[in-house]
């Protein structure tokens, strides 16, 4: 599965691409009410957490209905802004370790196992792994971080789930 192969090389080299962003870079916000490179990664952050358990509960439970979430209340309640750089890069690479040993704990018939998320219809597992991992390449597309040689070549076309 491509999606995985990505993510494995996403946690392996991207923190040395984030790290090349300084922190008044990761800081700066280019519209007031845009968010900083520190605010983008935390909203991976909460992806990757809620990502997890969507992972987890997919393959435990029969069709779980999960909740959506708010990303903006998400990001600004836990002040991303103000936290420090290099620390958001360890914590997004240590929950996507996690969110990636879940995912490879799924045996062949789990990625057709469905799920909901608010008020979705049923989604595969595949579908929902598939479209986190293109969700995150967006994102760090938009904070002009080089991701072309590690993406899956359909990323542009995530939901964000």
């Amino acid at each position: 599965m491509k999606h995985l192969q990505a993510l494995r090389e996403l946690i392996e080299r991207l923190p040395e691409r984030l790290r090349a962003v300084s922190a008044e870079q990761a800081a700066h916000k280019s519209a007031p009410n845009a968010w900083s490179k520190k605010e983008e990664l935390g909203h991976l952050l909460d992806s990757a957490a809620n990502n997890y358990q969507r992972i987890v509960r997919t393959q435990l439970e029969e069709k779980p209905a999960m909740p959506s979430y708010d990303g903006d209340a998400w990001v600004e309640l836990q002040r991303y802004q103000e936290r420090d750089w290099t620390l958001l890069i360890e914590l997004w690479q240590a929950l996507n370790r996690q969110l990636l040993a879940a995912a490879e704990a799924a045996a062949g018939g789990s990625w057709s196992r469905t799920c909901t998320i608010g008020d979705s219809q049923p989604l595969t597992l595949q579908f929902v792994f598939d479209d986190y991992v293109d969700h995150m390449v967006h994102h760090l597309e938009h904070m002009d971080v080089d991701v072309r040689d590690i993406a899956p070549s359909e990323a542009s076309q995530s939901s964000g789930v």
